[in-house]
């Protein structure tokens, strides 16, 4: 099988250079590392020479910029530190098992870089390991449980890990017969995408497990256009030729992924390179995410005029938010409400149940919508807001 790809000969041999101190960016006025210098010891900052290099510093807006470097906002008393309450659903260390069919692995704990709206940055700030390193009950957990045909590798980013350790765990995955979709979520094509332009051994194991009837799928993770450089085109094109099976998702993030233009350029030059959107999801509520957030209302009008903009194959995509209930699509909004759907639910009772709330422009989560009576569900929490702030507290 060729997995090296068209145009891999172009690609300069590269390893780029990780950086976690704001004051090795020359590009930063010394006077705004000091002021952010609060906000780094809360939120870590990582990032490597190659992304740094897409950010154009003239620009204070840039979106790139807004992706990867602290914001002071994000001191704001705003969020929880697991707004999706995954501790609930986690069986044992390092494993969530949500809905009936799949079960996620958390890895590990740590990216080619970080996100600043990240919805698990506890896991980079927690003095209390959350992901397993050693996944030996993980594996035996879903090897017990024959409903589980899909496996989320996630973290953290997993393919931070070595190609040796990434293909212990696929390889016993890939030993579990009723285990027929083996996912792993990874931003490291727009972070790093010499990781697997460099690594033959890593495009080579995965040829070796993703099968025609038991696929493994890289859930990628573009959050702009930019991202989408020569280097990562062709990391994506050496994937695919190895025959796993790319999609994208991303979360709707005010000053980077919130324009209609750039959502639109994005599913268009996705859908080129054979990668269908998957899923647009809410910004989740976590800690430091009150500047990233963008209200229901509005993100999914930005998404339905971005879609008019699309091909049938680039706008496959759901709009989405990652409940604590469920993944609940955001199916429409009228001048009185605001119609929602259990894509997957927690509970079996609310697979596919219908929602519909009052519509309200500052809402961000569904705990901050009120639902018209007779479509409140057990878990249905409603939220009073002080008109004054927008907060989780």
């Amino acid at each position: 099988m060729d997995t090296k790809g068209h145009g891999d000969l172009t690609v300069r041999k590269r390893r780029p250079r990780t950086v976690f101190d704001l004051d090795r960016l020359p590009q930063l006025p010394s006077s705004e590392k000091i002021r952010l210098r609060a906000v780094t010891e809360q939120f870590a900052f990582k990032a490597n020479d190659y992304y740094l290099g897409l950010v154009d510093w003239y620009d204070p807006d840039d979106p790139i910029r807004r992706l990867i470097i602290p914001h002071r906002s994000e001191l704001s008393r705003f969020g929880k530190l697991d707004p999706s309450n995954e501790k609930a659903v986690t069986v044992c260390r390092g494993v969530q098992h949500k809905y009936e069919s799949t079960v996620l692995l958390l890895v590990n704990e740590t990216c080619p870089a970080f996100c600043r709206y990240c919805f698990r940055k506890r896991l980079f700030a927690n003095d209390t390991p959350e992901a397993a390193y050693d996944m030996k009950d993980g594996l035996e957990y879903v090897r017990q449980h024959p409903e589980v045909s899909n496996v989320l590798m996630t973290g953290g980013d997993p393919l931070v890990l070595s190609t040796p350790r990434l293909e212990k765990i696929v390889a016993a995955l890939r030993c579990i017969d009723h285990v027929r979709i083996i996912r792993i979520g990874s931003k490291m094509p727009a972070f790093n995408p010499f990781r697997i332009l460099n690594d033959d051994t890593l495009v080579e194991m995965l040829a070796k497990y993703s099968w025609p009837d038991r696929r493994i799928y890289l859930m990628c993770h573009f959050d702009h256009p930019r991202e989408l450089t020569s280097e990562a085109r062709q990391a994506v094109d050496r994937l695919l030729r190895a025959g796993v099976v790319c999609v994208n998702q991303n979360p709707i993030i005010r000053g980077i992924s919130d324009d209609p233009d750039v959502m639109a350029e994005l599913w268009n030059e996705l859908s080129f390179m054979g990668v269908p959107q998957y899923y647009v999801f809410q910004c989740r509520p976590a800690v430091g995410n009150e500047p990233y957030s963008v209200p229901v209302v509005e993100a999914y009008h930005k998404i339905e005029q971005a879609k008019k903009l699309c091909s049938g194959l680039a706008k496959r995509l759901k709009y989405g938010m990652s409940h604590e209930s469920g993944k609940i699509e955001i199916v429409g909004v009228d001048h009185r409400h605001v119609y929602l759907k259990y894509h997957r639910a927690k509970r079996k009772v609310d697979e596919q149940r219908f929602i519909v709330c009052h519509r309200d422009d500052k809402a961000c989560w569904l705990d901050q919508l009120r639902p018209v009576e007779g479509y409140r569900n057990d878990y249905y929490r409603a939220v009073s807001r002080p008109d004054s702030a927008h907060q989780w507290i």
